[in-house]
């Protein structure tokens, strides 16, 4: 369940906060009593709370009076760094990708042990993805969550075997051993694959992004159906984009480093 206990001590930004997070992908829209409930708080704190929330512009109502995600925190989470500047140095690449490949584009980062969506283009022609923009996916079956496992702290990786992994489909890599030596190839050729582990007939191909200072910060992907699915020419395509989008993250911290020296 979302939220929190019905503990008398929880504080007002708490319940709040849990009020917020009874939203998901899985329930984007909510009556009341529901928030109450995945909420875990009483029917009148959440009418109270939901209130606020709904001035504020956190939440609104639609025309069934369920309450959906207001506009006001879509406007405030465009502020965080991760959905702004890396998008935004991301997307004239993406867009290019999209056009030359016609399959799905993907840039991620990593929080815990998920991969987080940061942006996701798509076209006609791609084929069908389970994942969204500001959606989760495992670390360990996709292939932009493997190129973050890769490059993470090896506490993140024992981390994640310790949580258990997942099996998605017959494909996926579920032995901490074999993960190990997956990551190690991943990190040795500058690129990870993972064929129909997370979806079958879909094979996904991702390299890292790099900030200025070399550390991966994010990755980008394409995912193509497996059947047609050429892994060294998206390769050869993610590489080049990869690194025009370290040298515009670059270029955007001089620009900010010229400003603070004026």
């Amino acid at each position: 369940m979302a939220g929190n206990s019905r503990d008398p001590g929880r504080s007002v930004t708490a319940r709040a906060l849990s009020v917020l997070t009874a939203f998901d992908a899985e329930h984007p829209r909510l009556t009341l009593t529901a928030i109450a409930q995945r909420a875990d708080i009483p029917l009148a704190t959440a009418h109270r709370l939901v209130r606020e929330l709904e001035l504020w512009g956190a939440l609104q109502r639609d025309s069934d009076g369920r309450y959906v995600i207001g506009l006001r925190l879509w406007e405030i989470g465009l502020l965080a760094p991760v959905s702004g500047r890396l998008r935004e140095a991301a997307l004239p690449y993406m867009q290019e990708l999209c056009e030359t490949t016609h399959d799905n584009v993907h840039l991620a980062v990593r929080d815990g042990h998920d991969a987080v969506y940061v942006e996701k283009l798509t076209t006609p022609r791609s084929v069908p993805i389970i994942s969204r923009t500001g959606g989760r996916l495992p670390l360990h079956a996709t292939g932009v969550g493997k190129v973050l496992l890769a490059h993470a702290p090896a506490t993140v990786l024992h981390s994640c075997c310790e949580s258990g992994l997942t099996r998605h489909t017959a494909y996926t890599i579920t032995e901490p051993g074999r993960l190990g030596r997956e990551l190690q190839g991943v990190r040795s050729r500058g690129y990870a694959s993972a064929n129909e582990e997370m979806t079958l007939g879909n094979c996904s191909v991702a390299v890292p992004v790099q900030d200025a200072a070399g550390t991966v910060v994010a990755a980008l992907g394409v995912v193509a159906h497996s059947v047609r699915a050429d892994v060294a020419r998206l390769v050869r395509s993610l590489l080049p984009a990869a690194d025009g989008i370290r040298q515009r993250l670059a270029d955007g911290e001089r620009v900010n480093l010229d400003a603070l020296h004026r």
